[in-house]
């Protein structure tokens, strides 16, 4: 057994049961294996539940949060099954149902009854049953004498292994091998999927995306971000597929809402399942960060969206289709943004390079890692590599999901086949009709501009052949090369495609295609010649920072696994000022009054009548008499934790976590006790606009609210 591991793992074990450290609102916890000075310190702070009431207990918290379709968190709130989320983890479903007709993004959208509630492809909630440590197995399966390529096979391999176990027991569970603490750890996690998810309730985009990018990061919000799903379930009240005759689902455990609010101080708890982050990150890999991603994706995606805006504002059919896309790509654009100019004001490299210092001298004295962790070989492995990441962003930005031109010949190697051997000529690949999905013009003069701005930022040997094409043929005219392409190739038809005749491959869609994929492939071996011994310097300073703080407990970086969060609600100093902790029906009534200053800021009038009321009846705060709206705490956020459940001390929800401050987007790679904090909607607020504005008399009672 390795020596290295078996100390590390011994270390891990040790600094989980000892001090917290003074700022206990940051961490991201995993819930099986909470240390005991973790707990004692959320009680401290004021929670009030026995910790099998967080994962062990027949109700555990636990088992009423999910993962909601793979890229957000949601939260079980009614004996029938419903999910709340995030309205922009619901963006794409609540866009997919709209039309012109019936755009219920603009709209909002109110099921009366289960037989109004709307089917969604391709969405899942996912329960997590069972968590459990299993790094001595694989390391006594010599997971760290292979190959990164063997080691892949290998987890790929007992993960199945697991799963198959599992489903002997169960047919509907199955297993996820995850590394935890950059590799030195390794947990099982079984899941439980249910596919059949519908969308039950949505505001109009107007409150759902109140603020757009304008407020986007930003703080004094007043965003209603909320959406209602309801899990369906087989008859015996099990995961099934899509069915006219499911049921809805019948849970074990749900959250209860309070209606009780919270003050400055008070205790607040979020689970959910935060996507990333890079604590442990070296200052190389902070500087390869902000320099070879976050940069070249702002650059890339400020060209698209300005083209993306003007087309959408044009016309409301181009709007519908792109609402979902815009979004996405605004966000991490704006993330983008955050992080770097975070990184530059708090010197974010420079206090990496200082404490990495301290692990070296730390090093010297105790030899621990010798001749394992090299600071000076992670220096010149980062250098080899960046001008290739650097490219590879700008290559993924500019070819991967921007138009649908490039989608499909990205799709064409993977597509199933149809046909027979016997007669191979008539094999054959088939698009989908997905023409209601996205506009010609648009799609096409972002393809160009982004053609045209890849050359310019990318060196020559990362150009793919067809740019000799069109500078020989197009005299260099961008648009005059995507308009052939559009025109000339069968990539656009849904029509069958004969892949064994020889016009398949003259077509310049496929031509396109592969001379991307002989760059793609171009940049991968570049990457790949150092990426692997960049992670294992990577892996090596981790082991090493918790070894050398060993008297201290450490959680490890986000990876969509659930994680718990505690802390308290409370305001930070924004410009020097108190920021305030919680916004009220007025702040946003005079943003309304601006809508035609500010489009983000744009409502209809009945919610301005709404949210003008004298009274708010049982959603008002009892202390201040307010229809409070957002309201912050020092809580640990990241993506992926949209949507998640905003607890008090009883365990009894109180908010939905939907976004972080502009000051905490350095939060990735630095949390910063002092600025970062995670911004929630009351889930008053919620219940408010589900009573007055959408009279969903029969959701707040299955939900055990008295209106």
């Amino acid at each position: 057994m390795n020596l290295r591991i078996t100390t590390s793992v011994a270390a891990l074990s040790l600094c989980l049961c000892t001090t917290l450290p003074a700022h206990a609102d940051e961490g991201m916890w995993t819930l099986y294996n909470l240390p005991q000075a973790v707990y004692n310190q959320m009680k401290a702070e004021g929670l009030l539940m026995p910790y099998s009431a967080l994962y062990e207990g027949k109700q555990a918290l636990k088992d009423c949060v999910v993962n909601f379709s793979g890229y957000c968190s949601g939260v079980v709130v009614s004996p029938d099954g419903l999910v709340f989320t995030n309205h922009h983890c619901g963006f794409e479903a609540i866009r997919s149902h709209s039309t012109v007709e019936h755009d219920y993004m603009l709209n909002g959208f109110v099921a009366k009854s289960y037989d109004e509630e709307l089917p969604n492809e391709n969405m899942f909630v996912s329960f997590m049953k069972k968590q459990e440590d299993i790094t001595p197995r694989v390391i006594a399966d010599g997971l760290e004498t292979m190959s990164a390529e063997h080691r892949g096979h290998y987890l790929d391999s007992l993960q199945n292994y697991l799963t198959d176990s599992v489903k002997r027991i169960d047919s509907t569970l199955h297993v996820d091998i995850d590394a935890f603490y950059e590799g030195n750890r390794y947990y099982a996690t079984t899941y439980q999927d249910f596919t059949d998810l519908r969308l039950v309730f949505t505001v109009p985009k107007s409150m759902g995306k109140f603020g757009g990018e304008t407020d986007n990061w930003m703080w004094p919000r007043q965003t209603c971000d909320f959406s209602v799903f309801r899990i369906y379930a087989g008859k015996d009240n099990r995961p099934a597929p899509y069915s006219k005759d499911n049921v809805p689902y019948h849970p074990e455990s749900w959250a209860r809402v309070s209606m009780d609010g919270y003050q400055e101080g008070s205790y607040a708890m979020t689970v959910g399942y935060p996507g990333s982050t890079s604590r442990y990150l070296s200052s190389y890999g902070i500087r390869e960060r902000r320099d070879a991603i976050n940069a070249p994706r702002v650059q890339v995606r400020g060209i698209k969206q300005d083209i993306m805006s003007r087309h959408m504002r044009a016309s409301e059919a181009v709007r519908i289709k792109y609402d979902s896309k815009f979004a996405q790509s605004a966000n991490y654009w704006k993330n983008s943004i955050g992080m770097n100019k975070c990184i530059d004001s708090i010197g974010l490299i420079a206090q990496k390079q200082a404490y990495e210092a301290r692990i070296r001298q730390w090093q010297d004295a105790t030899g621990y890692l010798k001749g394992k962790l090299d600071f000076n070989a992670m220096k010149r492995l980062y250098a080899k590599r960046f001008e290739a990441l650097k490219s590879y962003t700008l290559f993924t930005e500019t070819f991967y999901r921007t138009s649908e031109f490039s989608t499909r010949a990205f799709k064409l190697n993977r597509m199933e086949v149809h046909g027979t051997k016997e007669q191979p000529k008539k094999n054959y690949i088939q698009f989908k009709d997905n023409s209601s999905e996205w506009d010609a013009a648009l799609d096409k003069e972002v393809f160009a501009a982004l053609l045209k701005n890849y050359r310019e930022q990318v060196e020559a040997k990362y150009l793919p052949e067809f740019y000799k094409t069109i500078d020989k043929q197009f005299g260099g005219s961008y648009t005059g090369y995507v308009d052939y392409l559009y025109k000339k190739s069968f990539l656009l038809s849904s029509k069958p495609i004969y892949i064994n005749r020889s016009s398949y491959k003259k077509d310049p869609g496929v031509e396109y295609g592969l001379d991307l994929l002989g760059v793609l492939s171009d940049l991968r071996t570049d990457l790949e010649s150092c990426s692997d011994s960049i992670d294992e310097q990577e892996k090596y300073l981790c082991d090493a920072k918790i070894r050398m703080e060993e008297n201290l407990p450490h959680y490890s970086d986000a990876n969509f696994t659930m994680r718990l969060s505690y802390g308290q609600v409370g305001g930070f100093l924004l410009g020097g000022q108190p920021s305030g902790y919680y916004t009220d029906a007025a702040s946003i009534v005079e943003k309304m009054n601006r809508g035609n200053e500010i489009v983000d800021y744009k409502a209809e009038p009945i919610m301005h009548q709404l949210l003008s009321a004298n009274e708010y009846g049982p959603y008002q705060d009892k202390r201040t008499g307010k229809l409070q709206l957002c309201f912050l705490t020092n809580n640990d956020i990241t993506g992926g934790n949209s949507g998640s459940p905003m607890f008090d001390g009883n365990g009894h929800l109180i908010g939905l976590a939907f976004d972080g401050n502009w000051d905490s987007l350095s939060s990735d790679i630095n949390f910063d006790t002092r600025l970062a904090r995670c911004i929630g909607v009351d889930i008053r607020y919620v219940l408010f606009m589900m009573d007055r504005w959408g009279h969903a008399e029969r959701l707040l009672k299955e939900i055990g609210v008295k209106q």
